[in-house]
């Protein structure tokens, strides 16, 4: 056997070994390589040809859409109207200008005065009130008629009427009764003094009511207002909306009893109007009918 060639075995099987550690040594990067920035959109890509892209149909617009520009608020469409019915309705509705027409309007004195007067004047003598005849009053434009009128000093031979007032001869008549047979009575219950005087607001005055959507019965000197009572004590009392205990009683009284020989009583409370008097009037209403609040 020749031992020199056992002698090189070792070596022989050693070198595939050693070749597999020389052939594969590991070498670690000093760094780790940053990954590249995908341009890749988050989902899929799907890669189309190009003349695909160039053939896709595009959505078709609305109809007018095209056309179509931005409505600016002076050229916005208006609400549709209803169907014209007529001339009349084509008219905005707007606040009358005049009040509604009364008969009483158009009345205008006689030559010679009616008997009615005559009568009524017979009365107010024997009531002791003092008036006078006046010259008609009447303004067919402004709706307001004074045929008879009587300028009135007192409404009772004890009591007072200041300022003069222009009225109707049948208020006249129907404020003295009433004076008579309840506010002088009541002002010696309540306050312990006799009537003096009265001082009216308003009379006769040409004008329509505050809602301009009728005349005012002052226009035909169908209306008084007052506005105090003096006592022969020198007391007065004032008609406003915080009066006194005692005084309060007595308009209280005043106020209630006047509903009745009044066709319209209103005071304090009533509205703003009549927040500091009490109007009494003769308004013709249906059936006799009163509006007293």
């Amino acid at each position: 056997m020749d031992f020199s060639r056992l002698a090189w075995l070792p070596i022989v099987l050693m070198l595939p070994l050693t070749g597999l550690a020389i052939a594969n040594p590991v070498t670690l990067p000093h760094s780790a390589p940053v990954p590249e920035q995908s341009n890749r959109p988050d989902a899929k890509s799907v890669t189309q040809p190009s003349d695909e892209a160039d053939t896709l149909p595009l959505p078709q617009p609305r109809p007018d859409d095209n056309n179509a520009k931005p409505i600016a608020p002076a050229d916005a469409p208006l609400p549709s109207q209803k169907p014209e019915a007529g001339a009349d309705d084509d008219a905005a509705p707007t606040k009358p200008t005049k009040p509604l027409a009364d008969p009483r309007s158009a009345t205008t004195a006689a030559e010679t005065m009616p008997e009615e007067e005559l009568a009524c004047r017979k009365r107010l003598n024997a009531l002791g009130v003092a008036f006078e005849d006046r010259k008609a009053e009447h303004d067919a434009e402004a709706g307001c008629a004074l045929p008879y009128p009587v300028s009135v000093k007192s409404l009772g031979a004890s009591v007072d009427l200041a300022p003069e007032a222009l009225m109707n001869c049948q208020m006249a008549e129907a404020a003295a009764r009433f004076i008579k047979d309840t506010i002088a009575p009541a002002a010696t219950t309540e306050l312990g003094s006799p009537l003096k005087s009265i001082t009216q607001a308003s009379a006769y005055v040409c004008r329509p009511r505050h809602n301009g959507q009728k005349m005012s019965e002052h226009a035909f000197g169908n209306a008084l207002d007052i506005a105090s009572f003096t006592l022969q004590d020198g007391s007065t009392v004032e008609v406003g909306p915080s009066p006194g205990e005692k005084q309060a009683k007595f308009l209280d009284a005043v106020r209630k009893k006047a509903c009745g020989p009044f066709k319209t009583v209103l005071g304090p409370g009533s509205d703003a109007d009549h927040a500091t008097h009490l109007h009494f009037d003769l308004e013709p209403r249906r059936n006799g009918g009163t509006f007293c609040q």
